[in-house]
């Protein structure tokens, strides 16, 4: 039986990183359905909101009653799930280049699977605090340490495809809350009774499940040996790609350069442009389009809207490998300004299918700019601690799930509280929005490749 040692000469204990080095004859194509085990689980946040109304009955079952939740409370667990989200993938992504792949994937395991027993408990008990503890703080930390966990381990297997493997995984996360959803309702019909709405039985399941497919992840998962490049590949001369860096830069020392905040601008700007209009994707639609588009078809565009959300992190990371990741950036911000200008036009005309276009464009751009920021990071940064910096860089979108949202909820209140109607009450947001997109194409314009003075020694790489 062939064993890891660490570097001592000791047997390597079996969560460690030097357990997870492959070995001769391992393929490279076994690590992105290990990230997908861990990514289509996470994913599930997107669909959380499918237990809100029968978390409102918990009590009542058929109808809400006295000593019920009401949606208001409810709100606070997705809330802070993706706040222990941010905080879990700022701060566990130097814990995580340190321990490597498979433990960070494991704790993210017990975390996310845990999380769900908690609420079921907290369910059971009708204890409002132990669903905040449980999903929102436990589940949230599973959600940003399973987020960034194989991100850095893709990124050094597909050294000349970057963009592609990222986006395979990140799909992943785009696309978990297509099986979560059906998955829940299934269950909590299949659980619901005269004293249950079937949500505590279903936490317990999807927990279980939840955990299984994690772990099964995190055993898979493996890291190259060191010095390894795929067979017949060589590193690009810095002459031929001027932002793509041979040298790595320590997670601290990314942290003074000017490229970082730079890139979490460019981040959190492309995520406000589109996290707005998922949040409010159905009524929007409905008022733009007053009697013209039912409550059915606005589910229907919803559900078109994921599909691009889905789709646009696989094939606008996998094109970045052939333009560029800052040219990407670039086609984002370009692109989503003309669909955002473009959009009240169509609504003003009726031109309903132009509409929906428009906003699939700009949604599978929202999509592509997570699953393209990780490369980007890579080329900058290079990939000793690039998992690290990701995490960092994720407080980005932390600051984007709050800034989009209100601008699109409280520019619109406003404009219909002065008797604009509520089928011209997004045109000045959408404005906005076009806007801020353009303040991202100067962002992205302004990042150079980052000064050597930061670049780490062989010493320095070789110590930590």
């Amino acid at each position: 039986m062939n064993r890891a040692y660490d570097s001592a000469g000791h047997a390597a204990p079996f969560f460690s990183k030097e357990a997870t080095v492959a070995k001769p004859g391992f393929s490279r194509w076994m690590v992105p359905p290990a990230a997908l085990a861990v990514h289509l689980c996470i994913g599930q946040a997107y669909a959380f909101s499918v237990f809100n109304g029968p978390l409102t009955k918990v009590i009542g079952i058929d109808k809400s009653a006295p000593g019920d939740w009401p949606l208001t409370t409810l709100g606070w667990i997705f809330s802070l799930a993706i706040f222990c989200l941010g905080l879990a993938a700022a701060f566990g992504g130097k814990w995580l280049e340190r321990v490597g792949p498979r433990l960070a994937m494991f704790v993210a395991a017990c975390c996310f699977g845990g999380g769900f027993l908690v609420s079921a408990l907290g369910v059971h008990l009708h204890q409002i605090w132990l669903l905040y503890i449980g999903y929102g703080v436990i589940g949230g930390i599973g959600l940003g340490i399973g987020y960034v966990s194989p991100v850095s381990t893709l990124i050094r297997w597909f050294p000349d495809r970057r963009g592609m493997a990222t986006g395979m995984a990140i799909m992943g996360f785009g696309g978990g809350a297509m099986i979560a959803a059906p998955l829940s309702v299934m269950l909590m019909n299949h659980f619901k009774s005269a004293t249950s709405v079937g949500v505590a039985e279903t936490f317990v399941v999807m927990g279980i499940l939840y955990f299984i497919s994690m772990v099964i992840g995190s055993l898979a998962v493996r890291v190259p040996p060191a010095g390894w490049t795929p067979a017949g590949w060589t590193p690009p001369a810095a002459a031929q790609h001027k932002m793509i860096t041979a040298s790595h830069v320590h997670i601290d020392q990314a942290l003074k350069t000017p490229q970082f905040y730079l890139i979490w601008l460019v981040l959190f700007l492309n995520v406000t442009a589109g996290i707005g209009i998922l949040s409010q994707a159905s009524v929007m639609i409905q008022e733009s389009f007053k009697g013209a588009v039912s409550a059915t078809a606005a589910a229907g565009f919803v559900g078109l809207l994921s599909l691009f959300n889905m789709g646009g992190r696989f094939i606008w990371a996998s094109a970045s490998d052939w333009v560029g990741r800052k040219n990407t950036y670039y086609i984002f911000f370009v692109l989503g300004a003309i669909a955002y200008v473009s959009a009240p036009i169509f609504a003003g005309n009726v031109n309903v299918a132009m509409f929906v276009l428009a906003f699939c464009i700009i949604i599978s751009m929202y999509g592509g700019g997570f699953s393209t920021v990780p490369a980007y990071l890579a080329d900058m940064f290079g990939t000793a601690y690039v998992g690290g910096i990701h995490g960092r860089l994720l407080t980005a979108w932390a600051a984007a799930g709050i800034a989009g949202p209100v601008l699109i909820n409280y520019i619109r209140a406003y404009q219909v509280a002065h008797g604009v109607v509520k089928a011209d009450a997004y045109n000045m947001t959408v404005h906005i929005m076009a806007v801020l997109l353009v303040v991202g194409f100067i962002c992205n314009m302004l990042v150079k490749r980052v000064d050597e003075r930061h670049h780490m020694t062989e010493a320095q790489l070789a110590a930590n």
